[in-house]
């Protein structure tokens, strides 16, 4: 974990929703694993502003890129931030995801929106290849599609309201796939919560080990305040841990679901 001034290289707008964000971070970035975040904090709001947490996209030696919202005051003010502006960033934080061993289990990615993005360096990182399930409400909730093409991935895309790809929930292509072959395959998947819930059952329906990143409201990012965190079993009942610590990736059998209320 490194705290440092990270200079903006780029923040343009890819969607009418979704801004990229790339910045040069020398210490930080060369440190990034897949499925980690990092903590960011705009100078001119002042310190009484939280950071905010954003899953890490793409690195590229001293670069690392995030994709967001604006969607409130933090955000719309990053929007506004210029090539050549300074953030205050705290990375890397979080355990991540598994990378995938050469000849090992075949991963099946999961993505709910922008939950794409921590998806992107597995997707890149793993020596083997396979199918890339992603959805959305509407056609502009879909990000990354030809980047993850490119690295030589199957992308199948599901939109709710028809727009783009096939007409439904993503849930849908992925229990097609595992009925046509679930051995040998393992699950890895970013989005809202509702989403991560179904992955993570459909998996153990189909015996195919899943890690779930969850999306939890945090505040600190470095495990002090504790408004991240969620049951996790252990032995005959649950106990808490902190997304921002000992996630965001979590097995997704030991997640005590009915805990949550």
């Amino acid at each position: 974990m490194i705290q440092e001034t990270a200079h903006i290289l780029r923040n343009e707008r890819e969607t009418d929703l979704y801004y990229r964000l790339t910045v040069r971070a020398p210490r930080a970035a060369p440190l990034i694993e897949p499925g980690q975040f990092a903590h960011v904090r705009i100078a001119f709001l002042g310190e009484a502003l939280l950071r905010r947490p954003f899953s890490i996209f793409q690195v590229a030696g001293e670069t690392f890129s995030v994709l967001y919202k604006a969607v409130g005051k933090g955000t719309e003010a990053l929007a506004r931030m210029r090539p050549g502006d300074d953030l205050s960033v705290i990375a890397p934080l979080g355990h991540g995801f598994t990378v995938p061993q050469p000849g090992g289990e075949t991963p099946l990615l999961v993505a709910g929106g922008y939950g794409m993005a921590a998806l992107y360096l597995l997707a890149q990182r793993s020596p083997q290849k396979g199918v890339v399930f992603v959805g959305g409400r509407r056609g502009a909730d879909i990000l990354c599609e030809e980047e993850f093409r490119a690295l030589g991935w199957d992308v199948r895309v599901t939109t709710e309201d028809g727009s783009r790809g096939e007409r439904g929930i993503v849930t849908r292509p992925l229990i097609a796939e595992l009925r046509r072959e679930a051995g040998g395959r393992k699950l890895f998947a970013c989005g809202p919560t509702p989403m991560l819930e179904a992955v993570g059952r459909i998996g153990s329906e189909f015996g195919v080990p899943a890690e779930l990143s969850m999306d939890e409201h945090m505040c600190c990012g470095v495990g002090v305040c504790l408004t991240c965190v969620i049951p996790i079993r252990k032995g005959d009942g649950w106990e808490y841990q902190r997304s921002c610590t000992e996630g965001p990736v979590f097995d997704a059998r030991t997640i005590a679901w009915d805990a949550r209320g």
